[in-house]
Formats: C-alpha cells, structure tokens, sequence
C-alpha cells in the first residue's frame, strides 16, 4: 500500500496531476491524500479580531466545499478500486503543511502539477513546486501542464556521476521501473569529452552492478549547454520520465530550472521524479 499526496489548488495544473496520478498508480493498493493549503495571508489580513474569525471560517467552509466537489469529479472516472482518497484542509505555510502530511501520513511520495516552464527568479515553475521540490526530502512526481499520461517505457536518469547512490534512492527507481517494466536510460552530460576521474569511475560501476536485474543502458553527450543535451536526449530517445536526484544542485537546478524557455520544452510536457538521499 503506498501513501500518496497530492496537494491541489482546484486549478488545471492540479487536476491534470490528479489524473496523471490515478493512471501511473492504477494497478497498485494506494490512499490518495488530497490536500488544499490556504494562503497564510488570507487567514491573519484582517485587523478585527471578529473579522479574522469570519473570513477563517468562510474560508474553511469554502475549502471544504472544494475538497468535496473535487472528490465527486474522481470518483466518476474509473478508478482501481484499491484506489482511497482522504480530503485534507491546512492553514499554514505551504512546505510546513506539506511536511507535516509526509510525517502524519508516513507519505511515500508526492505527486504535483506545475505550469511546466522552468525558472526560479520568474516562478514559472510555481513557487510552491519549487519550494517542494528543493526543501523537502520526500520524492516528489512533477507533472507539467501540457503532460499527459502514457504508460512510461523509457525514463532517462541524468547524472554527473559525482555521487554515491544510496539504496533508498535505487529502490525508488526501481520500483517504478518495474511497475511499468520500463527501461532506464542513464545520461552523463559534459561540456568536453574527458575521461571520468576514479570516483566517477566507481560510481557509475555500482550504479551498473545495482541495476544488474534492470534493463538500463549508459549514454554520454558532450554540450557546453546542459539543458539543451538533455532537450536532444529526451527527444531522440522518445523519453517519458526524467529523473533526477537533487543533490547535487548546481547541476539539479540547471536542469530543472533553467531561466529561459524558449528553445527548451522538456519543461512543459515531460514529468520529472525528483529524488532526495
């Protein structure tokens, strides 16, 4: 049984994420926690003691009414009876809620829509994404606005191979790689060809031995531009998920984040699992 979150907004992003969701989960024991967290600023802008009581309680009582609502539309699609969905209302700051459901709720991963586009200082991304994607230690599924769901077949995993890969970090990808008997394209994009260092060397020879029963393959790309190897990669592969660990962030960021758009779509259709050691 896995505990999944899905926070919500009741917006199009947030619900194409529902869907992406229920599909990707589909043949698997899951509860589902719907969760709708309140601008904090709605709940302390009154000054009058009296009125600060009133529009929380309208608030809550709007919530409420939006978490119900959204619970009758899931439930005319067709969806696994294993599937469990609980409503789940917060008033305080976005990732404080989000951290406190992971720990109440023993959540194994998030799953979260975003506009698609990328770019911290412009928060196309959406702030609240952004803020779970890079503050708080639970995977986290991002779906982008234009995504759809299709059973993913391959899933591209860039890496520098700078890092030890902890099994904790391994198990997720393999869970998902065998739920969808997917095959796992692993990507070292430089901005030179040169010859891996020892500890590269030993990395990329664990990562190999720890996915010995997994169909995977290594690729290599030489670009000075990080974002733009990986829009080759993605479409040259047919890619259906990127995932990434966020550790090493500088590299992390400039994948996932990177300020312009224009030339670089990966953003808007593809869903990247962003895992945390």
């Amino acid at each position: 049984m896995k505990n999944v979150l899905i926070p919500t907004d009741f917006s199009k992003n947030s619900w194409n994420a529902i869907e992406y969701a229920l599909s990707f989960l589909k043949t698997m024991k899951c509860n589902f926690y719907l969760l709708h967290v309140s601008p904090f600023e709605e709940m302390v802008g009154t000054n009058s003691l009296y009125n600060s009581t009133i529009t929380v309680d309208q608030n809550i009582v709007s919530d409420q009414k939006k978490l119900q609502l959204l619970l009758k539309k899931i439930q005319q699609l067709s969806i696994n009876p294993g599937h469990s969905f609980f409503t789940i209302n917060e008033y305080i700051f976005f990732v404080d809620a989000i951290r406190r459901q992971i720990k109440e709720k023993n959540i194994d991963f998030i799953i979260m829509g975003t506009k698609g586009a990328s770019g911290l200082k412009e928060k196309t991304i959406g702030s609240n994404t952004g803020d779970v994607i890079t503050k708080v230690k639970c995977p986290v599924l991002v779906i982008p606005e234009k995504a759809t769901y299709i059973k993913p077949k391959e899933i591209a995993f860039p890496t520098d191979y700078n890092m030890y890969y902890k099994s904790r970090v391994l198990n997720t990808i393999m869970d998902m790689l065998t739920l969808n008997d997917a095959t796992l394209r692993i990507v070292h994009i430089a901005k030179k060809e040169k010859n891996l260092t020892d500890l590269q060397k030993k990395n990329k020879n664990f990562l190999d031995d720890s996915l010995d029963e997994i169909q995977h393959s290594f690729h290599f790309l030489s670009n000075p531009n990080i974002e733009e190897a990986v829009q080759c990669f993605v479409e040259s592969r047919n890619i259906d998920i990127i995932t990434m660990i966020a550790k090493n962030l500088n590299f992390f960021q400039r994948i996932l984040f990177h300020p312009t758009v224009e030339k670089i779509s990966y953003h808007t259709n593809i869903p990247f699992l962003v895992l945390h050691e």
